[in-house]
């Protein structure tokens, strides 16, 4: 069955409201970095941080002592159904099905929590902290606020969690008592992280980065949320949500992303919102694309606003949307070694363009996509 997007809501790096950080992008901005560092490391990063201002106006008595995914998620979540119309009384609540799509989880308090019992001792294991370190906690917080007692979920996955957390949604709305589905994608970001993924060799040491370079730079990690309300009717439509495949070997990537682009290509595509990071992604997106549809427009984010894992399936979603609602595409910033693929170097408009697919291969052998239309 094909889902209508109802409302959409997000917080990033270059601030909140998805009208807002559109017209950012389409002006070619990209976020400014922070530098993290930690007392007991050696090593300092650069990471794209959402601002406190994005933030404003969603205060409540359960966030005050919550972590930042938590906010993050409730501020995004909080949009999607203010976009949407949607009035959740007890009535309305219980036809509401909340969908969370996880990476890393809560980082920060976990590391709180955990760095407490190894100075002190078990003794010191905070209550107040504890529910803050397990995946479920954004999810709890946010269900809560709006007053949600029926089905909550968390999917914890890698970057093309967002996407598999879509297809869910999609199976859950063929039942009749669902009405709605909010799907909220989310990213905290903390020292422990970046110092794990440069072991990984997956960081980037300074920005930018440049999308399908044929040096894998690699990437700068994000944070924030995506949040999209899923409803059965609209102008905007997602056609098919592609349960995609896993990896043992990055070249079995290249495989699954042609076979998805195979499944959902089956008309002319537009373009395509791409997960290109700067790490071995980009290389298996760029063969999966010249072998399947080079002509079509590619488009990533990721240089302006910085890979944010679990948030980045819904972002490149809430993009997929904005570009085909405006027809315009943003400029593909700090674009690496030319390629055959149609990278938009500057605002370029796509006027007529009626269906965008999105692919999203996460870093921990996930693949997924989704194709997106209007009417």
């Amino acid at each position: 069955m094909s889902l209508a997007i109802a409302g959409m809501g997000w917080v990033t790096p270059l601030g909140s409201g998805v009208d807002s950080v559109w017209e950012r992008l389409l002006h070619g901005d990209e976020a400014s970095t922070t530098t993290i560092s930690e007392e007991f490391g050696d090593r300092s990063y650069n990471v794209f941080r959402v601002p406190e201002l994005a933030l404003r106006g969603t205060a409540h008595p359960r966030l005050r002592r919550a972590s930042a995914i938590s906010r993050f998620a409730a501020a995004a979540g909080l949009e999607a159904l203010r976009a949407a119309n949607v009035k959740l009384d007890a009535q309305h609540a219980e036809r509401t099905v909340l969908i969370f799509a996880i990476s890393n989880g809560g980082v920060i308090y976990t590391k709180r929590f955990y760095r407490d019992i190894v100075n002190e001792g078990a003794q010191s294991a905070s209550p107040l902290l504890f529910p803050e370190t397990v995946f479920n906690a954004p999810a709890s917080h946010l269900a809560a606020i709006l007053g949600i007692s029926g089905a909550t979920y968390t999917l914890v996955g890698d970057g093309a969690v967002g996407l598999l957390a879509i297809k869910m949604a999609e199976d859950l709305m063929a039942n009749e008592a669902i009405d709605h589905c909010l799907v909220v994608g989310t990213e905290e970001i903390d020292w422990l992280l970046c110092d794990a993924y440069r072991r990984w060799r997956l960081l980037r040491a300074a920005p930018p980065i440049e999308p399908f370079s044929r040096q894998k730079l690699g990437m700068i990690l994000s944070e924030g949320a995506g949040a999209i309300v899923l409803a059965r009717d609209g102008p905007l439509t997602i056609e098919c949500a592609h349960p995609g495949g896993y990896f043992a070997k990055r070249a079995e990537a290249v495989e699954i992303l042609k076979r998805i682009l195979c499944d959902l290509g089956q008309s002319e595509i537009d373009f395509v919102v791409s997960s290109a990071n700067g790490t071995f992604v980009d290389e298996a997106e760029c063969r999966a694309l010249k072998a399947g549809d080079p002509n079509a427009f590619v488009y990533t984010a990721k240089p302006a606003l910085g890979e944010s894992v679990g948030a980045a399936g819904l972002w490149q979603v809430i993009l997929a949307a904005q570009a085909l609602r405006s027809a315009e595409l943003p400029p593909v910033l700090h674009a690496g070694a030319p390629v055959s693929l149609r990278l938009p170097r500057s605002r370029t408009p796509i006027a007529g363009a009626r269906c965008a697919i999105v692919l999203s291969c996460g870093l921990n052998q996930q693949v997924a996509g989704l194709r997106l239309a209007i009417r």
